[in-house]
């Protein structure tokens, strides 16, 4: 516990002595620079966190002492609650306030002044000491002159004279000197009194030159009366590359294409010295020595060379012109009109154009795969056409040789033409196969857009170029054309006819229906006049039964030829227009009253129209199917198939007859 106690009393000192340094917060220049006579001016700012400022008091040099647990040390200025107090010497000045400002003036400030200046703050419940450095030398320090760390040639350059000191009511300025000649450039004075610094600054901008290099540049220090106070200088050390440097042509003779070369490059002055040459040269060349080049074999394309002289930069000559002699070079055909894209029928010029020649007189000649065209450098068309495309070149000759140029395209934009459709495997094909119809054209550029139309000029939906049947029918047959669109324009084909012809599975089938239809057309026509025949015959039934009287009576053949009887009034014919191989007439006779008496039945091919439909007598039709007699020809067939005897009655009005118990038979035989 003993041991504990100092080091918890130590750890609370510092604690509270961090929390009372958290409380103040203070900011000016670290370090204040003056010399004897001039002023100082101390920007500074605080931040009391527990209230206003009640007391402040400038020591010199403070020491705290620890028994009476205060700072000692001279005061500069000291100011309490009941008011200022001023120092002996009357130049501090307090410009501060209670809030955060706590700026000082010292004017003028002395070489003794030199040392620590201690601000003693006291709020209500708070103290604290700040320290501030002041350096007062005898005489004007100099300013310090800042360079960049390279000086080029006629690069610009800011050169900085600067000096830690600023202060309100001292004034000062900084002139800058060339070999002791003020520089006529403007420089820009600027001043800090800030509390992160305090200086005062001079800018000069300026393009050194290479003859600048080794000259010395003064920044002086001056007060308000141009009095010289202190200064810095310096040498400029201005890097430039070789000066004046030439390109010489060691041989002045004419040279052509082919020849030996050989060229020197010389300089007049260079800061640093030249280390190395470079030159600008075609082909294949070398440096014997250092600064002079070799070119053997010398090409068309040196008609100038120029060598550079270089120590950290590169200086160039001008070139030199070599006057090599050489054929035509870089020979091609231009387009010169239209400068958009070629159409059929526009106006089209052509020129032959080459990069250099030496000598310039040349000659022109045009060809077309191998035809001479005209010997001008243009080559001039009134209407182009698409027959006018093709590859063109053109030649250039001089002294020296010749030069053809490489084929150049000529390409012309026409809308489609020429258009006709094939058709595959031809224009005649079976149906059930495929058939392949082609739009063919001629068109540049090529056909973008295809449509197809039939015999209707009914735009069918295919807009291929082949239009593919599959399978073909019979129904495809018939005239087709086809239009075709490019970016210039549209074209369309005459018709062209397909052919489908049925297959033989077709042909035999549609026969096969044909003659199914014919049989089915006749079996029920035959069916038709069967049931035709049957109705008229259950008709004529029906009729018989309705007016049938109950009498009895037989057929005869109608070969038979009788004579009538004579007629009463009872006697009734009636025709029977169905059997027209049958009998044709029966004659029945009836009685006068309700009494039957018989009476004979006669045949007659000739009688009066048929009655009225209330007295008319309904009979059956009797046929016999072997043409004969009844009386005298002998039947070969049973007794079924002769004649049969037919009872008819008469259902008249009134109440019905009695029937007779006396019936008459007649007996046939034959």
């Amino acid at each position: 516990m003993h041991l504990l106690g100092p080091w918890l009393l130590l750890l609370v000192l510092e604690y509270l002595a961090f929390c009372d340094s958290s409380k103040w917060a203070f900011e000016h220049p670290e370090t204040l620079y003056a010399w004897e006579g001039a002023c100082v001016w101390i920007p500074c700012t605080y931040r009391a966190l527990d209230g206003d400022l009640e007391s402040f008091i400038l020591f010199h040099n403070p020491e705290y002492n620890k028994n009476t647990s205060k700072f000692d040390g001279t005061r500069l200025y000291e100011s309490t609650k009941d008011g200022k107090v001023p120092s002996e010497q009357k130049r501090v000045q307090f410009l501060g306030d209670k809030k955060k400002n706590c700026t000082l003036s010292i004017h003028p400030v002395h070489v003794n002044d030199s040392g620590q200046l201690g601000l003693r703050m006291e709020s209500k419940t708070e103290k604290w000491m700040e320290r501030i450095h002041l350096n007062v030398s005898e005489r004007p320090f100099p300013p310090h002159i800042q360079l960049p760390p390279e000086i080029q040639e006629s690069q610009e350059v800011t050169l900085t004279c600067l000096l830690n000191f600023s202060c309100y009511g001292y004034p000062i300025q900084l002139q800058w000197l060339l070999e002791g000649v003020p520089m006529r450039q403007a420089a820009v004075t600027s001043t800090s009194l800030t509390i992160k610094s305090v200086f005062t600054r001079s800018e000069l901008k300026f393009s050194p030159q290479w003859s600048h290099h080794g000259k010395i540049v003064t920044c002086q220090l001056q007060d308000a009366d141009g009095k010289f106070l202190s200064n810095d200088t310096v040498q400029l050390n201005v890097k430039h590359p070789p000066k004046k440097v030439t390109t010489v042509i060691q041989n002045p003779t004419p040279i052509r294409e082919g020849d030996t070369v050989t060229l020197s490059c010389n300089y007049n002055s260079s800061n640093p010295s030249v280390t190395r040459y470079e030159w600008k040269a075609h082909g294949t060349w070398e440096e014997p020595s250092l600064g002079v080049l070799k070119i053997q074999n010398i090409g068309w394309d040196n008609t100038t060379i120029a060598c550079a002289a270089c120590n950290n930069w590169c200086s160039w000559a001008s070139p030199v012109a070599l006057n090599v002699q050489y054929a035509p070079r870089d020979v091609r055909v231009r387009k010169i009109k239209p400068l958009s894209e070629i159409h059929s029928g526009n106006s089209v010029s052509l020129q032959c154009d080459f990069s250099s020649s030496h000598p310039k007189e040349v000659q022109f000649f045009w060809e077309k795969n191998g035809r001479l065209l005209g010997k001008e450098s243009q080559l001039n068309f009134d209407s182009i056409s698409p027959e006018d495309a093709g590859s063109y070149s053109c030649w250039v000759n001089n002294s020296i040789g010749q030069t053809a140029s490489k084929a150049w395209t000529l390409e012309v934009l026409y809308a489609p033409r020429r258009l006709r459709v094939s058709m595959s495997p031809g224009d005649q094909v079976m149906e059930g196969k495929s058939a392949t119809l082609t739009c063919e054209s001629d068109a540049n550029p090529p056909v973008s857009h295809y449509t197809w139309f039939d015999w209707n000029n009914q735009s069918l939906p295919y807009h291929s170029q082949k239009l593919r049947l599959e399978p073909v029918k019979v129904q495809h047959s018939g005239a087709y054309w086809c239009q075709g669109t490019n970016s210039v324009g549209k074209g369309r084909s005459p018709l062209s006819t397909l052919n489908v012809y049925y297959s033989p599975e077709t042909i035999g089938r549609r026969v096969a229906v044909g003659l199914g239809s014919c049989l089915a057309i006749l079996i029920l026509a035959i069916c038709g006049l069967k049931l035709q025949r049957r109705w008229k015959r259950t008709q004529s039934q029906q009729g018989l039964q309705e007016n049938s009287s109950g009498q009895s009576f037989f057929v005869r053949n109608k070969k038979v030829r009788r004579a009538p009887l004579s007629e009463g009034p009872h006697s009734l014919g009636c025709y029977n227009p169905m059997m027209e191989d049958g009998i044709s007439y029966t004659t029945l006779r009836f009685p006068e009253t309700n009494i039957p008496r018989t009476g004979d039945a006669e045949t007659s091919e000739m009688q009066s129209p048929p009655p009225d439909c209330d007295d008319t007598v309904t009979y059956s039709v009797l046929h016999k199917r072997q043409m004969g007699d009844y009386e005298n020809v002998i039947p070969d067939f049973s007794e079924d198939e002769g004649i049969h005897y037919s009872e008819l009655i008469q259902f008249g009005v009134g109440e019905r007859p009695q029937a007779q118990e006396n019936v008459d038979y007649v007996i046939l035989k034959h």
